[in-house]
Formats: structure tokens, sequence, C-alpha cells
């Protein structure tokens, strides 16, 4: 609906505003805003740090401060419950704040009788907004009760001496039945000089100005908007709402309030569940704040809050679309002066810098209602925070793999959080790992999470997260930890996740201890760590978060077969994963690979791990993934030549989170069965064979094998025809063991190699030489490139020569296949960047030659290639 809007901003919105609008309007759909691509990162500090006057004189000087930008260079305002900058206390009164954040300094204007009037019984007067139009100044004051809990009516004051005395229609109110009872001037900047037309414009909440905490009223969910010629604000009979929208997105106007729709509906709640009993829960999201026009971002900006967060939400037009673009949480009480949220959310126009992406953020916290203590009025003033706004641009990934730099620390960084329950967004990328942040909100919560955001895509495949605090309520994750990357606006989750050391999911997980969480390369423009937090307040702590693109860090287990066409020569696949979760296919011509095609439009969505190999026994390769989490299926997709057929579950429980799969013939029948290592103290191997239509139950097949930290991979050792266990320790030891396969089961571990893939290198399994047996190969994956063979005897492995001295260097993701049909497995390497180039060097049976592209577009960065 809103394209075409969108393209005729650019011949000026004031054109769009005036038009005369013959078509019949249609009602915009009742549903809460989509996430907001126009920002890549959003910061805003944890309390305010300035005021007027300065915030921290600990005097009562009001709160919700409404505010406009008037010709004369000031700042007006007013304020509810306070004695604002002289020293009588009202209910309501109205002042100018002259300077800028760091020097502001505040003077009083009239106050109680002299600025409006109350006109229902058992309520009291607040300012809900405000407007300077040139040099006449106009302010909304709303009915509210004494509770806060219904606000009934409201009406418009107006002033033509900047605030000296102000004049209403003292008959009634504009507005009554609770209808457009909370009235947010849009605000236009100085003297209202960036608006496109003669009108006012006033958005408004029905019944409440915020969730009502007594349920009297329906709690406000959709914000509504109204113009009115400049010169006859206070005539409500010239008010006009938005009562729908045309084809072409224009919105339409009716002078009947009945007629209104609403431009921007938020049916979210809040805080849903929390812990102490008699906090306020359950609460929408939609209250008095402000909307004001950023001119220099071309952008519409509508700030509101919650009892415990803050909610910003920005359109191109002041109709819409409204999307989310952020929220920020400050958690359950108690608060402190340097971390707080706050209510009556502004941004005065006068604050914005020039470039539009600095700004400074009013908001009030009443130390009546349990966020401070009593007598504590830090933030109940005209108080401010400061606040930066990055507008998304377009990038691409250039970060070269390297070890020793911390993306965390780019420029532009911004730490992202479930919330910080001290305020201290900072502790997790210091460089510190003695001191901590936590979680902690008072909200029994399903998923914490800490990570970054940045204003340009990088690469990655690595983080390590070390915990903080451990407290005898929570501090740690309870289950599910993983890694989710930032990619077109979206959170996904990794693939190939593997977190060395196994993290334990209780109490001892910390404090101040490390753990690497390994992934496939992938780019993006944020990362995080997300799980289910733990405890009985489930709450988790940091000490640190780093991010590095190094050397291969995701779960490559050996690898796969993949001859999908059945000519004997292994060919590749592309698993994009995502939403489209398409399977990309390109055939060996035993030279080089043919043309990439979609051989499958859904299968392994995000957080599967997908495998191949010859299930079904055709002598082509299919396709296979394991879902995981908590449901653990198993779906085969089998190969027809030319594609995969549609995915069918043949298991309904196998390698649930936590396990690592693998693809093997383990009877030796000629079909590809799966095998799970349990890993954890159990470190148990489960097979589940194949009929060639299903996988069979499954069987524990061996009792201690592949234990946590170790790499697990499968392979015909002594060539007959049944694939074994194979295990790297790697680390320090470097040791190999295998298992071999009885058909039935797996023989005692054997040791058969040490100091072999030690450290981070990245073991592989492979005929190299052609003999029938499986052998193993350790990349060094690092910018040495070297690549090392270790053939098998039958029984074990001899010792390992040096097969290539340049191959698959830091970054690159290395496997195995025979790709020239030749009975030798030869070495592939995908760069995995925005190029995504393939290479291949072929096995001569003494070993690797050359390394040549094969494909110049396969693999994009975040996609599972085999």
């Amino acid at each position: 609906m809103f394209s075409i809007v969108r393209r005729c901003l650019g011949a000026g919105l004031a054109t769009l505003l005036m038009m005369t609008i013959a078509a019949v309007p249609e009602a915009r759909a009742a549903a809460s805003p989509p996430p907001s691509p126009f920002f890549s990162t959003v910061q805003i500090d944890s309390g305010a740090t300035v005021g007027a006057p300065a915030a921290g004189d600990n005097r009562n000087h009001g709160d919700l401060w409404p505010n406009c930008w008037s010709d004369d260079d000031n700042v007006y305002t007013a304020y509810g419950d306070g004695i604002g900058f002289a020293g009588t206390y009202s209910d309501i009164g109205v002042a100018r704040v002259s300077g800028m954040p760091g020097s502001l300094t505040g003077a009083q204007l009239p106050i109680g009788d002299n600025v409006g009037q109350v006109w229902t019984a058992n309520h009291t007067r607040k300012p809900t907004g405000m407007a300077c139009v040139g040099g006449t100044l106009y302010l909304a004051v709303q009915d509210l009760a004494f509770d806060f809990d219904d606000a009934p009516a409201a009406t418009i004051a107006k002033s033509t001496d900047h605030g000296r005395t102000w004049t209403w229609d003292r008959s009634g109110p504009m507005f009554g039945n609770g209808v457009f009872t909370t009235i947010m001037f849009l605000d236009y900047g100085k003297a209202y000089g960036n608006a496109p037309d003669g009108y006012v414009y006033a958005y408004g909440l029905d019944h409440n100005w915020r969730d009502s905490f007594a349920n009297r009223v329906p709690d406000p969910v959709d914000l509504w908007l109204a113009r009115v010629p400049k010169d006859q604000v206070q005539n409500r009979s010239a008010w006009e709402f938005v009562s729908g929208f045309t084809a072409s997105g224009a919105p339409t106007w009716s002078a009947d309030i009945a007629r209104r729709v609403a431009v921007m509906h938020d049916d979210r709640r809040v805080y849903q569940d929390v812990y102490t009993a008699g906090r306020a829960k359950n609460l929408t999201v939609v209250s008095q704040g402000g909307v004001v026009y950023n001119k220099p971002l071309n952008r519409y900006l509508y700030t509101s809050w919650t009892e415990y967060t803050f909610e910003f939400y920005e359109s191109p037009t002041p109709w819409g679309p409204w999307k989310h673009f952020s929220g920020k949480d400050f958690g359950g009480y108690p608060w402190t002066t340097t971390k707080h949220g706050g209510y009556a959310t502004t941004i005065p126009s006068k604050y914005i810098s020039a470039d539009g992406k600095s700004m400074w953020l009013q908001s009030n916290v009443c130390p009546c209602g349990g966020g401070f203590p009593e007598g504590q009025h830090w933030a109940y003033t005209f108080s401010l925070r400061r606040m930066r706004l990055e507008p998304h641009v377009d990038t691409t990934p250039a970060n070269p793999p390297d070890g020793a730099r911390n993306l965390a620390r780019e420029p532009g960084t911004a730490g992202v959080e479930r919330v910080a329950h001290f305020g201290n967004v900072g502790y997790y990328n210091d460089g510190d790992k003695a001191r901590s942040e936590d979680d902690w909100n008072d909200e029994r919560k399903g998923a914490s999470w800490w990570g970054y955001t940045w204003p340009r895509e990088y690469l990655m495949n690595k983080v390590a997260f070390t915990g903080g605090q451990i407290f005898g309520d929570g501090g740690w994750f309870a289950s599910d930890l993983r890694v989710q990357v930032r990619r077109n606006h979206e959170w996904v989750n990794v693939t190939g996740l593997r977190i060395t050391p196994d993290y334990p999911y209780d109490n001892t997980a910390g404090p101040n201890r490390t753990y690497e969480l390994g992934f496939n390369p992938i780019d993006g423009d944020g990362v995080r760590v997300i799980g289910a937090p733990g405890g009985t307040r489930t709450f988790t702590s940091i000490a640190e978060l780093e991010v590095y693109y190094t050397g291969t860090s995701g779960t490559m287990f050996g690898g796969s077969p993949a001859d999908f066409t059945g000519d004997g020569k292994d060919d590749i696949v592309a698993f994009t994963h995502g939403a489209s979760a398409d399977v990309w296919a390109a055939a060996s011509t035993g030279t080089g690979f043919g043309a990439s095609a979609k051989w499958h439009d859904f299968f392994a969505p995000s957080g599967e791990i997908p495998y191949t190999g010859d299930f079904t026994g055709d002598g082509k390769a299919d396709i296979i993934t394991f879902t995981q989490g908590a449901t653990g299926d198993v779906y085969v997709a089998p190969s027809t030549g030319n594609g995969f057929g549609p995915g069918v579950k043949w298991h309904e429980w196998f390698a649930p989170s936590g396990e690592v799969p693998a693809v093997g013939d383990f009877d030796g029948d000629g079909k590809d069965d799966i095998a799970t290592f349990t890993r954890g103290a159990a470190a148990d191997v489960h097979v589940a064979l194949s009929s060639g239509t299903a996988f069979g139950a499954g069987q524990k097949w061996h009792d201690f094998f592949g234990a946590n930290g170790e790499f697990p991979a499968v392979g015909d050792v002594n060539g007959d025809g049944k694939d074994d266990l194979i295990v790297f320790t790697q680390g320090s030891t470097a040791d190999v063991y295998v298992a071999m396969s009885t058909g039935h089961g797996f023989g005692p571990a054997t040791k058969v190699a040490d100091s072999f893939a030690p450290g981070a290198d990245q073991p592989r399994v492979g005929d190299f030489d052609g003999d029938g047996r499986d052998d193993i190969a350790a990349f060094t994956n690092d910018p040495a490139a070297d690549v090392s063979v270790a053939l098998s005897d039958g029984a074990g492995f001899k010792a390992a020569t040096k097969w290539h001295d340049d191959f698959a260097p830091a970054g690159e993701f290395p496997y195995v296949g025979d790709y020239d049909g030749d009975g030798k497995d030869d070495i592939v390497s995908f760069t995995h960047t925005p190029s995504a180039d393939v290479r291949v060097s072929l096995s001569t049976g003494t070993s690797f030659s050359g390394g040549g592209k094969w494909h110049d577009f396969f693999g994009l960065p975040g996609e599972t290639t085999l």
C-alpha cells in the first residue's frame, strides 16, 4: 500500500498531504507494526545525565514535560505535579527552557488555574502535548484520574505571548468520553517550520495515557492522527481525522471522529509475568510520548514507553506505515540514578543534530511509583539522556580472517541485550573479565541475549562468551544456548554451532569461565548469544563477549558423500537456511562444477543440521536434515538425479539438541544409516539403520566415544564395507581413536595415532589413495594452509605426511570427495565470502595436486556447503 507513498515523497510531502481524495478509502489492517529495517544501530544512555536545572539537584520540579521549539529559539514545556522552576507546587505549570543540553536554564511561567481547568470530578489536570506554531503556543491538557488509570476529557489552551497568559474555551472540553483525550502534537521543528502545509497535526490515544493498571478502561493499543488548520486549533469543528487510505496509500480525512481509523495498532504486551507481587505487569506499549519529525533523516519518530521499557517507532510519513525500530528494557525495580527508564518520552526537535543521528530523549521517574526511593528526584525534572541512531546502509563484508581482531571493538559497535540490570552496558566489551553485568529484571522470561549490532556487515565464525557472577537465584543459561546473526534485518540461528567446552546449563557455568561458540562462516551486521535463562529468577550474567572471523570454527564433522547424479563423481551442495531454505547443487564434470541449480525449495531451515548420504541405496546421494531442538525429527529428500524429492520424516526422535549427528553405512548393506554422539558425561553413540524408506529405532552401539571437546567422524578404516567410528581428541594430545563396526555395534575404542590434527586443525576422512580403506587428513586452516594425510593400514593409520602446502587457508571451509571419479578422494574448499569461490585439489594417491577454481559463485556466507 505504501510503496507509492514513498515514491511520492521525493516530489514533496506537501503535495501528497493536500491532495483531494476522491477514491473510496480502505481501512488499515489491525496488526502490530513489523520490525523496522531503517536503522542499523540504536544507542541510548542507561539514565538521564542532564536537565534543567541539572539533573540531580533533588527537587521535585515535576514530570511529563511535553515541549516545542518556538520562534524565539526557546523550548516551551509544561509539567505536572511539581514546583517547576520557582518554588510553588502545582498540579500543572508551564516553563521556558533556554540553551542546549549541558547548559540549560529554566524560567517559570503560569501555573494551575492560569493554564487549564479540570472537567471531571475526582480527576486532576495534566499536560500531554505542546505545539509552537510561529510565535503561538498550544497546550493540550487532559483530565487524569488521581490513580492515573483513566483520562475522560481534554482541551487545548492557547498563548500568543510566549506562555505568559493562556486562554481556552471554559464552557466544556474539546474532547470527551475518553476519545482522543491524550493529545500529542507532532513536533515539526522550530516554530513548526518544517510542516509541509497549513495544518497542525496531532496524535491521540483513547481512554488513558498508558496501560490502565486497574483495568477500569480499555488499554490504549491504537494511535490516531488528526489535523487542523493552523489558525483554528481551538475550533473543534475544524478538526479532521484519518478515516482511511486510498489504493495509493494517501490518507483520507473526515470531520466525523466516529469514522476515524488508527494509523498504528500495537497490541503487544510486555512483562506478562513478574516475580514481585503487586508490581505492574502485562502492559500495553502505546503510551503518551511524542512524535517528532527528524528532517535530516526525513523520518517521523514516535517515542513510547511502558512501566519498564522504552518503545520506539519510525515512519516515512505522519500516517505510516509505522514500524517498531527498537526497545530499551530497564528491568524491574528498584532503579538507580545511573540506570532508569521513565515515562512521557519525547525528543525535543531543538536538540536533534544537523545530521539527524544524535538527539536527546526526555523522560521522567517519579519517586512515588517504586522506581526511585521516596525523596529521590533525579529524573523528576526536565531530564535528558543521549540517543544516537545510525541509519542502515547496504555494505559488503570485507574483513579478512584475523584471529586477533575482535569485531566487538569495531567503530560504531552498539551493545544489545535483553536488559542490563545495573546499566553497565559497556562491561561486556571492556576487556575486563573480572567484572560483570546481568539481566535480572524481576520477570519470568523465556529468553536472554547479549550481543552487538554494527553500522556495516562483517564476516564472523566465532564468539567467545565469558560468563559473569553466579548468584543463588540465577546468572547462567538453563538451555538452548546458541548464536544468532542479524541478516537482512532479521535474527537467524547460525549453522554448525560447536561449543567448547560444552556448556553445563547450571550454576557450574561460571563465574568468569569462557566458552567458544564456533559456527559456519556467516556475514551480518549483528550477532548475539541467546538462550533460556536459568535459576529461580530466570536471568543470566556476562563478563565479556568477543566476536571473531578466524580459522574455520563451525561443526564440520568429517563430511558426507555427495554424488547426487550417480555418475561416480561427487558433486557439491549448498543449503541456504533462513526463511527460503533453498537447496542448490552443482554437478561435477570431472574438471569443474557445472552451473548451480535449485534442487529443493524448502529443506533444512535455520537451526537444523543438514548432511548428505545414499539412504535409499540407489547409488545417488540424498539430503538429510536433523531438526534437533525438542522435536529431534529427521527428514530425508531422495535424489532423482536432477533434483531432490519431497522431504519426508524418516525418524521422529534422533539427535536432539546438544548431540552431534553423523552419516555412514554402518551395517554394510549399501544404504547409509545415521548415528548420533550424545556427548556429555555419557558419551554414548546411537545408530538408526536405514530400510531404504525410513530409519529404524535408535540403538546404542557404543557406551563411551566422542566425549566433550573431541571431534567425532566416521569412515571405513579397515575396508570391510562397514563404516567405523573415528575420534580426534585434538588439543595438546592430538590422539586418534577408532571403534570398528561389527554390523550391529562398535567394538572397543583403540588408539591408532597420536600427534594428528592438534590444536584447531580441521580433521577429515576419505579414501585418498584409492585402496578401499578410509584415511584421515588434517587441514591447518591457518596462514600456512598445510594439509597432512595419514593413510590407513587396515587396523590404524601410518605416519602422517604433508600432501599440500597451500590449501584452505584461514576462514575457508574444507571438505573431501571424489570429484574426478577416479576412485581417490580429493579435497575441496569453499571460501564462504561474497565472492563464493570453490577450489579443488585432486589426489594423485600420494599427494594433492594444484588447487584450481572449480566454481566462481557457490556457498555464500551463512549457507552450509558439502
